[in-house]
């Protein structure tokens, strides 16, 4: 197993991602982040593949009486996808209408979410695209198989896993939800995501604006010159468009 690699920042593992994917001449990519760490490593990946970027939010619903315990998650799309982690649903003995009403409480955030990072952009069909989910970095793997499972779902012709570091073992898991997965550090022994960086600061939201509202301008100017294809677009659920 290689050893843990040390990235300067999330700038330049995107770069190293990118370079790992360019070469692979996937069809149709589309790039999907989730934030709000995983928007700068994608937007590396997005221009180098001349793709567009999105946003994927998900959010977790909680177990009653443990919250950091997922039973479910809400993963924002069109329409949005509800998840279960059906052994948990079981072993809490959680009935359809318990599990809509745990639903429902996480909606309105969700919807928060996904308006204020999507409002005013334009959602990419993944009907027979290749769908490249990207975060800086895998701890349990939980938040990334919900995902992919919900990736899954939209019709894509291939879903593919991209991001710097994780668990050996998570990666393994996370290699039967998707067909191709990119990780070039896989220590046995995993640390705290942030020591894999020398510089991991936190991310605001306005930053995360700032580098979609980069990205959506690169797209277009790739689609101008031809180095992209066009392709058909739909708004974003709340959008303005």
């Amino acid at each position: 197993m290689t050893a843990p690699a040390v990235f300067r920042d999330r700038k330049e593992a995107g770069i190293k991602l990118a370079q790992a994917l360019a070469g692979l001449k996937l069809p149709q990519p589309v790039v999907l982040a989730l934030p709000r760490g995983g928007v700068p490593v994608a937007a590396e990946i997005a221009a180098a593949l001349h793709a567009p970027l999105e946003v994927l939010i998900v959010r977790k619903v909680g177990a009653p009486g443990n919250p950091e315990l997922a039973v479910a998650a809400l993963v924002a799309g069109h329409p949005d996808d509800v998840v279960l982690n059906r052994e948990m649903v079981e072993a809490y003995g959680l009935s359809s209408s318990d599990l809509s009403r745990m639903v429902s409480r996480e909606r309105p955030e969700l919807e928060r979410r996904n308006s204020l990072y999507n409002a005013g952009r334009r959602q990419v069909s993944l009907i027979n695209k290749t769908a490249i989910l990207v975060d800086d970095g895998i701890a349990t793997g939980t938040t990334v198989k919900v995902a992919l499972r919900a990736l899954r779902r939209r019709g894509p012709a291939k879903v593919v896993l991209a991001v710097p570091v994780a668990p050996a073992e998570v990666i393994n898991e996370l290699m039967a939800e998707a067909d191709l997965v990119i990780c070039p550090s896989q220590p046995r022994h995993f640390r705290a995501l942030s020591t894999h960086y020398l510089n991991f600061a936190q991310l605001t939201d306005a930053e995360v604006i700032e580098t979609l509202r980069i990205s959506d301008e690169s797209y277009r100017a790739s689609l101008k010159s031809g180095r992209a294809a066009p392709d058909p677009i739909r708004p974003h659920p709340g959008s303005n468009a």
